[in-house]
């Protein structure tokens, strides 16, 4: 009986070892071996987690942003890269950390990956914890974005221990202030764009989407900006508004808005109004995010402020909408004048056949992973990013890092299993690339 069982378990295990076997052909043995060597570190990345979970990293937090580039710094030059600071000092953030692995006299691809140190919650959050409960764990940034360079340094960890690092011209860009970008967006993003304009494939590590139980990539991301809107108007006795005293400064900012959003729907746009101040008087404040305003019930609005952002997929429908809202808010009521500004905001990353093209690359790894089915993401369905300011001169894949929940939220967590499959599916592409 004992022979039987034992002779049954070794049948067991010689078939799932095959089965694994057969779902991994399409790797070649040094592939495999990226694979387990991504899994020997599981232990080591998920602790190395937790390290940068408990420094705060708020983006207006300069020490706890520079504490975060300073825990990184030595373990990618312990994989051989060449580490620098860029001061950010004149605009208010802290500064981005650059890693750089160059192969001279190789033409291979270059390429770019692309993460931030920071996070939305400043040290006043509430939200100052790393707790884990089995395969998952909750902490602010867990998966915004700290996850993301975790999987980053899993990936590179197992490039070198199988000797596939050394061929591989790989650029790490991570900059301080994704979250609350300094401006002028010139200078804060200049060093990225330069990055861009020297590789050739951009890989993004924010947080992988699921679609359900799907595991999804984009190769598209809106745009984010945000525009003001100033309104006047001439005041005067209630008794003669829309009869020769005109209709003042809200009946004017409530027909433009009400205009927005009724002309302007298209796909792949949104657009929200955010905040609304009128009255005989009103201020906006604090960068428009408060107003205050104040008026009588029996005197005609003289001033009224809205705030909001756009979202596009191209730099192109920006243009485009942009223009029919000012023509929307040059058509102005009796007595009344209104403008609109736009800021710099964040680009459009459109999608295109190159990244198309390097989606279907990274679904070939994944199917020779033998993982389930990748799948495209929805564009729209995707905040603005980083990448967006190189996407015009490569071509890039977003939500290479890993999965959770509640991004941005107190309780934001993160599934530790998705950081081996994550890691696997960057290491091999890079490796393939890298040839």
């Amino acid at each position: 009986m004992k022979l039987r069982i034992a002779v049954a378990i070794v049948g067991l295990v010689l078939a799932v070892v095959t089965s694994r076997a057969a779902d991994t052909a399409g790797l070649s043995k040094g592939e495999r071996k990226i694979v387990v060597a991504v899994k020997s570190h599981l232990d080591q990345n998920v602790a190395f987690l937790e390290r940068l979970v408990t420094i705060n990293s708020g983006t207006l937090n300069i020490a706890g942003v520079t504490a975060i580039a300073d825990l990184l710094r030595p373990e990618f030059e312990g994989l051989g890269f060449t580490v620098r600071w860029i001061p950010m000092a004149e605009v208010g953030r802290a500064g981005h950390l650059v890693a750089e692995h160059h192969v001279r006299g190789k033409k291979a691809n270059r390429i770019l990956m692309i993460a931030h140190l920071d996070t939305v919650f400043e040290p006043d959050s509430p939200f100052q914890h790393f707790k884990r409960d089995g395969n998952t764990a909750e902490g602010p940034g867990a998966i915004d974005i700290k996850g993301g360079v975790v999987v980053i340094l899993a990936a590179l960890r197992a490039l070198q221990d199988t000797g596939n690092l050394a061929q591989a011209d790989v650029t790490v860009f991570l900059t301080g202030d994704e979250e609350r970008p300094g401006h002028p967006i010139a200078v804060t993003r200049r060093d990225l764009i330069a990055a861009g304009k020297a590789n050739d494939v951009a890989l993004d590590f924010e947080s992988m989407a699921r679609q359900g139980e799907d595991d999804t990539i984009h190769i598209g991301r809106r745009s984010a900006s945000s525009w003001k809107l100033t309104v006047t108007g001439s005041s005067g006795h209630s008794a003669g508004v829309g009869k020769g005293g005109g209709y003042g400064a809200n009946y004017e900012l409530v027909r433009i808005i009400d205009e927005f959003r009724r002309t302007l729907p298209e796909p792949n746009l949104t657009f929200n109004t955010s905040l609304i101040a009128g009255g005989t008087a009103a201020e906006l404040l604090d960068a428009g995010t408060r107003a205050t305003a104040a008026g009588k019930d029996n005197i005609i609005a003289a001033q009224a402020f809205a705030v909001g952002d756009l979202r596009t997929l191209s730099d192109e429908q920006t243009e485009r909408v942009q223009q029919k809202m000012r023509a929307i808010v040059a058509r102005h009521l009796d007595r009344s004048e209104a403008e609109i500004e736009f800021d710099e905001g964040y680009p459009a990353m459109a999608p295109t056949a190159a990244s198309q093209a390097l989606f279907d690359q990274l679904s070939r790894v994944n199917d020779d992973l033998g993982m389930a089915a990748l799948k495209e993401g929805d564009p729209a369905g995707r905040g603005a990013g980083d990448i967006s300011f190189v996407a015009r001169d490569l071509p890039g894949l977003v939500g290479m890092g890993a999965a959770g929940h509640g991004s941005h939220a107190v309780g934001e967590s993160i599934d530790l299993t998705s950081l081996a499959p994550q890691a696997e599916r960057a290491a091999v592409l890079i490796a393939r690339l890298s040839r």
